[in-house]
């Protein structure tokens, strides 16, 4: 990396960076404690997560402005470990977790990301911000008229203020305003100091108090795998997500390393393991927020707030922050998307709503993605599959069946292969030109097997011309017909 790739990421934006992670730092309060909660730990071990794992991340991650810290998703992936194990086991599993990210960032898994389509990112994107919303609910139903007045008074200084000026991010306006106006009125409405007890001190780097046994990896490698794998779905989607935001590129295998050594420092520092954060990201990027300084500005202004100035970030109405997040829901959902459900390809619109409704119904953001990514695949496979075709037509001179493939065949196409082929015919030779098809997997040349051994067994002779040279590799090495020892009515594999 360039001195001028540093100065542009860690200077380039100063004043943007220090108060877009001011925001942050305040909105990630509730959420790390709300997280704590679901993962029945004491609120210190997700405020000291969200501030260990923003700070690595802004250092070693490879998308810059990307907020990650604890998150829903890893905490409900480690309330079980908690309970039936102790919190030391979620230390340990977050240390295991981040070497098995670096793991992955130096295998380069980070390419994974071209097998997600836009339909499925566009799902998780709206699933997202559909859970995010939700996720306000609590604060809002059954509670006093003061704190819709406050919501609704967040919302229109987070809409309105941009129209004075931009010099400062309206979410911090509001939280500022909203927070004064709560003291000075002494208003009845909750605050983050209802949420839970702040720490009083410094994290300590230690070891995770668990034996050294095989029996303790037992316990906390099927979490720690889980862990890994939710944690590097969410960061990678989010970066892309990020990237189209800003029109800028990211590294997804620094990033993968960047995540792992973060989970790391987590576990040592007594904090749970976390991820990338979509909804404080898109705060981040709308309250002007693009450098690594504007990730480090958070997570140590998140830490700087809960220890040394608890009191009065205690004071902090939730109104205030579900205004917010409120305009992160709005911000953060697609709404095009809902005009291309008339225009889009219906294979397309159908991923796109699946996604979000296993998102939605399961709060499973990794589950929802691996259903999209699925139907993708088949819907795929089956695109691909229409179009093969074979011609064929009857040589005059010598009576011979000319067969002509077109298309791809693999796994998903090489039963309609077969299919296409009239074995009992009484022709002396049959002649399979493949020049203008590609042979991808081993079901692909199986079904070349099959065809070339049905007639033969026929008793009639055929000839197979115009392999390409990576068929033509395929079929030498895992192909039977082409053997001279194969007996004619070897049956396919």
């Amino acid at each position: 990396m360039t001195f001028s790739t540093l100065r542009r990421n860690w200077l380039g934006n100063v004043r943007g960076d220090l108060l877009a992670g001011i925001v942050v730092a305040l909105a990630l309060i509730p959420e790390a404690l709300a997280f704590s909660i679901i993962a029945g730990v004491d609120p210190q071990v997700g405020l000291y997560a969200a501030f260990s794992i923003a700070v690595v991340c802004a250092i070693a991650g490879g998308r810059p402005g990307m907020i990650s810290a604890a998150t829903g998703a890893v905490a409900l992936v480690i309330a079980s470990l908690v309970k039936e194990h102790g919190v030391q086991y979620v230390f340990a599993t977050a240390v295991l977790a981040g070497l098995l990210q670096i793991g992955a960032g130096l295998l380069k898994l980070g390419v994974l990301m071209r097998f997600v389509s836009r339909s499925v990112i566009t799902g998780f994107v709206n699933a997202l911000a559909i859970l995010i919303f939700l996720a306000q609910m609590p604060e809002l139903i059954g509670a006093h008229w003061t704190v819709y007045a406050m919501t609704a008074g967040g919302l229109a200084i987070i809409y309105l203020f941009p129209r004075l000026t931009r010099s400062v991010p309206s979410p911090l306006v509001c939280i500022v305003v909203l927070t004064a106006l709560s003291m000075w009125l002494q208003l009845p409405i909750r605050t983050v100091g209802d949420m839970g007890v702040f720490p009083d001190h410094l994290p300590v780097l230690a070891l995770p108090a668990v034996p050294m046994t095989w029996q303790t990896l037992s316990i906390i490698f099927p979490y720690a795998v889980t862990v890994a794998a939710v944690g590097l779905l969410e960061s990678l989607m989010t970066a892309s997500i990020i990237d189209d935001y800003t029109d800028t590129a990211s590294d997804k295998n620094r990033e993968c390393r960047g995540q792992g050594l973060a989970n790391i420092v987590a576990g040592l520092l007594g904090g749970m393991p976390g991820c990338a954060m979509i909804g404080q990201s898109v705060i981040n990027m709308k309250s002007g927020g693009r450098g690594r300084l504007s990730t480090f500005a958070a997570g140590a202004v998140l830490l700087v707030l809960v220890v040394f100035l608890g009191p009065w970030a205690r004071q902090i109405p939730m109104a205030a922050l579900v205004a917010v997040m409120i305009m992160v829901s709005i911000s953060t959902f697609n709404w095009a998307s809902l005009r291309n459900l008339a225009t889009h390809p219906k294979t397309s619109s159908a991923v796109m709503l699946a996604t979000v409704a296993v998102v939605v119904a399961t709060h499973n953001l990794a589950l929802g993605v691996l259903v999209g990514v699925l139907l993708s695949a088949v819907f795929f496979a089956s695109k691909v599959r229409g179009v093969l075709s074979v011609d064929s037509r009857l040589s005059g001179e010598d009576g011979c069946r000319v067969y002509t493939v077109h298309g791809q065949v693999f796994f998903a196409s090489s039963e309609a292969l077969v299919s296409e082929f009239d074995f009992k015919e009484a022709v002396p030779r049959v002649r399979i030109e493949l020049a203008r098809a590609h042979f991808w997997d081993i079901t692909a040349v199986e079904s070349l097997d099959r065809i070339v051994h049905k007639f033969r067994r026929n008793g009639i002779d055929v000839q197979v011309s115009g392999l390409n040279r990576a068929s033509t590799t395929m079929v030498e090495r895992y192909g039977t017909h082409h053997r001279t020892d194969a007996p004619a009515d070897m049956p396919a594999h």
